[in-house]
């Protein structure tokens, strides 16, 4: 499997496999690979004629040094997913030096009010390292083609976002949530759960079913108040936010209009392990 580590020899590499008509699909990751991240990977190599990964965990979207500190990383394990999923992935491991040439600083971005509420709030200056970070891997690695997954929804949308204000010749595709066995959300944080923590992290799937069941008889204002005193019965989680929102604007829903689409947002945490997960209401 091809691996490089800094963007000079990746960048002349991409550009001795281009040809006219080949495609190149780019999954962007901060490791500690899961089911989830190599599903995207398979999206792209089925859609593709190459695909890149990236292994990079980035300073600048990390609001809690404690956070950052703790973040799993696990190049060797990784490195052996990727060569098992397909030894032909191309993968790019590079430096905080290397992305950032010095000192790593986030450029500021408007995204038209998409990063104020949920992630925004609870994460000052988040998606600002997001789009900071996203934007120099699109530039260093120019795909036609890149891959999130929806459970950050928020932060699919604000890529979207990104790329139409730049003009950047990237297609953004938003690819499904990809769940354990008892439908927790998969994410790297779930390393950190006890097998205990793990299991009653559950709870948080089947209360966004629930959401999505009360959805069509209930105002949002309701089915939020229900949401937080069923939390408030189980005591190892700690609501961090949960809001029903248009899927276009992020803008909570005060009265539901038939001709828009919603879904439920949640962070939870449990034993300060910082959990999120979504659903899209109709």
């Amino acid at each position: 499997m091809p691996i490089f580590y800094g963007k000079a020899s990746l960048m002349d590499y991409l550009k001795s496999i281009k040809t006219i008509h080949s495609t190149l699909g780019f999954v962007p990751t901060m490791g500690a690979l899961h089911q989830g991240h190599l599903a995207l990977m398979q999206k792209s190599l089925a859609e593709n004629t190459n695909t890149v990964v990236s292994i990079f965990v980035n300073p600048t979207q990390f609001n809690n040094p404690e956070d950052l500190a703790k973040y799993p990383r696990t190049l060797e394990e990784d490195v052996k997913k990727l060569t098992n999923l397909d030894p032909n992935i191309i993968l790019y491991a590079p430096t905080v030096e290397d992305i950032y040439d010095g000192q790593p600083v986030s450029q500021s971005f408007d995204f038209d009010g998409l990063e104020y509420p949920m992630e925004g709030k609870f994460r000052p200056g988040h998606f600002n390292g997001v789009g900071t970070v996203v934007k120099r891997l699109f530039e260093i690695v120019e795909p036609t083609h890149a891959y999130f997954g929806e459970k950050d929804f928020q932060q699919l949308q604000i890529v979207k976002k990104m790329v139409a204000k730049n003009n950047l010749k990237v297609v953004i595709v938003g690819c499904p949530i990809y769940r354990e066995s008892n439908n927790l959300a998969m994410s790297s944080r779930n390393e950190r759960l006890s097998a205990q923590e793990r299991d009653e992290a559950a709870v948080i799937y089947q209360i966004l079913t629930s959401v999505k069941a009360k959805f069509p008889t209930n105002s949002a204002a309701k089915i939020s108040e229900w949401v937080q005193k069923f939390l408030k019965k189980n005591p190892q989680f700690t609501l961090e936010y949960f809001t029903i929102a248009d899927e276009a604007t992020l803008i909570s829903c005060n009265r539901k209009n038939k001709n828009k689409k919603y879904r439920a947002f949640i962070a939870v945490l449990v034993n300060n392990i910082r959990l999120i997960d979504t659903i899209s209401l109709n």
